[in-house]
């Protein structure tokens, strides 16, 4: 048996890393996977980077950066795995979405973006401190979703808008305490602060950027292409991956991501992320941003995709 050190955050699309570990698909490939949770992506980045885990869960645009010597120390990475397509969303906080809705935001993204460049203008006028947006990483598919989102609304990072980077796990309280006026993440974090009432979701990752690949296995490029536990890792992620996607299996993956060496949340919030059209939840694209895919529409883009390909990075 081949121990495994794999560094992950706590979100969903950790999903097939830990079904991998949890469901026996990596001991049936002759591997023990030790999933050790991190609060950040630098720090999973930095563990990677030297040494201390032989892989990580980690944002797509990630590992290129950290491959080009862009972020951090430099270090050629691979991603033989893709762990999911999609999964973000933006949320406001409640003040500020009272002040959009004053200012006409709807149901839908365009609007919503509209509204916001509205309320930046306005605070800026009267002397007010710009919005504080929260992304996860600078290097990130959250952070290309926020400018696409503000060019809606004729907005850019700036005078207007600052850009503050916050650990996906303290996205709510960042709301909650007034550090941030909204945010993208990955789920369950925006369903999160729409159930404890700190938030309220304006748009969905899949409205701005359709079908883009977010998580993925990151591995040194010396071990994915010699290492000869690479390829047993990739094919207990593919078994893995389709036991997610499995509507039958939602309840149980529910409740291994719920556990408290996890995600640390009801699994009934968990399933319903992926099983819900909240009405916090908008309903159409941004009039400028591509349109979204049909199954956008059915709002499962949080559910891990058994979809790999992102072969390198």
């Amino acid at each position: 048996m081949t121990t495994l050190r794999i560094g992950y955050v706590a979100l969903t699309d950790a999903a097939v890393l830990i079904a991998a570990a949890e469901v026996g698909f990596a001991r049936a490939e002759g591997l023990e996977l030790i999933l050790e949770r991190e609060e950040s992506w630098a720090a999973v980045r930095d563990k990677l980077v030297y040494g201390f885990i032989d892989g990580a869960h980690l944002l797509a645009p990630l590992a290129i950066a950290t491959s080009l010597g862009l972020s951090g120390a430099q270090a050629p990475l691979a991603a033989p795995f893709a762990l999911n397509l999609n999964g973000n969303a933006i949320t406001v906080s409640t003040a500020l979405w009272r002040e959009m809705a004053a200012h006409g935001a709807g149901e839908d993204a365009r609007s919503a973006a509209l509204a916001l460049g509205a309320v930046a203008r306005r605070r800026r006028a009267r002397g007010a401190d710009p919005l504080t947006v929260a992304t996860v990483f600078p290097f990130s598919t959250h952070t290309c979703q926020l400018r696409l989102f503000l060019a809606a609304g004729d907005l850019a990072f700036g005078p207007l808008v600052r850009l503050a980077t916050v650990p996906p796990v303290h996205m709510v309280e960042a709301l909650r305490t007034g550090a941030a006026d909204a945010f993208c993440v990955g789920s369950p974090w925006n369903s999160v602060a729409v159930e404890w009432g700190f938030g309220r979701i304006v748009a969905l990752g899949t409205e701005i950027m359709p079908d883009y690949p977010e998580k993925v296995l990151a591995l040194p490029r010396t071990s994915a292409e010699s290492a000869a536990w690479a390829g047993a890792l990739v094919r207990a992620l593919g078994r893995a991956a389709t036991w997610c996607a499995d509507a039958g299996h939602r309840g149980e993956l529910a409740r291994l991501l719920g556990k408290r060496e996890h995600l640390d949340l009801d699994p009934a919030l968990i399933g319903a992320v992926w099983t819900a059209a909240s009405s916090s939840m908008p309903s159409a694209p941004c009039a400028s941003i591509p349109p979204t895919s049909p199954s956008a529409g059915r709002r499962t883009g949080h559910v891990p995709s058994t979809r790999a390909g992102w072969s390198s990075a």
